[in-house]
């Protein structure tokens, strides 16, 4: 098969995925009806995991602080909302705009170190930016959190609720359209030149490859992308807060990532769907130990399935076809 016909394959919707997106819109409506909120804030999460996938899983670009542009994202959001523009699909649209902006200026910094001095830089990006909208607080909030956001009706038409139903639609369809978006980013021949250069960067340079321009490209497309998952939050619940800038909103995404598997897209679907499900379920249970059975959760996953959950089922497929 030639690279142009496996692009248009990969980038296809099989039936099972089809399957997949279908049961995702319907079973939540029609049997979970009570946890909707819930399945909103999955979905959210799933985005913004696919947006450090992009970078970890396809590009090599790690990242402790990517919750930065997420809290960025929500902000402006919330911030536009709260100065009376509340129309959801327009902050959305400025939040991409904005975390963007922000990425591509932060990307210049990024491409320019790797490992340890990459961790402590966004790292380093998180707490600056958290301390400053707790300074900030005429426009921020400061540490009580942004308040007076109110979001408009959908479209003029369906108004968001407690119930959840307007919250889990409007989430579900962003998630999907921008799904789709980075699935043609990743499966083009931009994303395999990142993948070669995360693999090998000394040969694709020699090859004449612009790599510092590719991964500043694939940050910036990725800031936009958690920008847009910070901004759904903060119109689905009203509220923002320092914490999505913090650092432990960008170590529980990266476990989601872990758990799901790298490098797949699906995988960060799959990782924000079990997380939050299992925290939901145990912190019933154990609310002041829960973090325990997920951290029990993780060893054994990177013990046992070193590529993840989906990497695991991918592997058993694989023997089960040669079998």
């Amino acid at each position: 098969m030639d690279p142009k016909s496996w692009i248009r394959a990969k980038a296809r919707i099989s039936p099972y995925e089809a399957i997949f997106w279908i049961a995702a819109a319907v079973i939540p409506f029609v049997f979970f009806e009570n946890y909707l909120s819930l399945a909103a804030s999955v979905a959210v999460t799933a985005l913004f995991c696919i947006s450090l996938d992009m970078i970890l899983g396809y590009a090599g670009i790690i990242s402790l602080g990517h919750a930065a542009f997420f809290g960025i994202g929500a902000y402006t959001a919330g911030i536009l909302s709260a100065r009376g523009w509340g129309e959801p699909i327009s902050g959305l649209l400025l939040a991409a705009a904005v975390t963007a902006a922000v990425g591509y200026i932060v990307s210049f910094m990024i491409v320019r170190v790797q490992h340890l001095a990459l961790l402590m830089i966004t790292l380093g990006l998180s707490f600056l930016l958290a301390e400053l909208a707790i300074s900030f607080d005429q426009f921020t909030g400061g540490s009580d959190g942004l308040q007076g956001i109110d979001t408009w009706k959908l479209l003029g038409i369906w108004k968001f609720s407690l119930w959840g139903h307007t919250a889990y639609a409007y989430a579900l369809a962003t998630l999907f359209v921008l799904f789709l978006l980075a699935r043609r980013i990743v499966h083009s021949p931009f994303g395999l030149t990142l993948e070669a250069i995360r693999e090998n960067p000394v040969r694709t340079t020699a090859l004449g490859a612009p790599n510092h321009a590719h991964l500043r490209k694939i940050f910036t497309i990725a800031a936009a992308f958690a920008g847009v998952a910070g901004a759904l939050l903060a119109q689905i619940s009203e509220t923002v807060s320092p914490e999505a800038l913090g650092f432990q909103r960008s170590a529980e995404i990266a476990v989601m990532l872990i758990l799901g598997g790298t490098g797949r897209l699906y995988g960060a679907i799959l990782g924000a769907i079990i997380f939050m499900i299992a925290r939901d379920q145990i912190s019933g249970f154990y609310l002041q130990y829960w973090y325990f059975w997920i951290g029990l959760i993780l060893i054994l996953v990177v013990l046992f399935l070193p590529r993840g959950i989906l990497g695991g089922l991918e592997r058993l497929a694989r023997l089960g076809r040669r079998a």
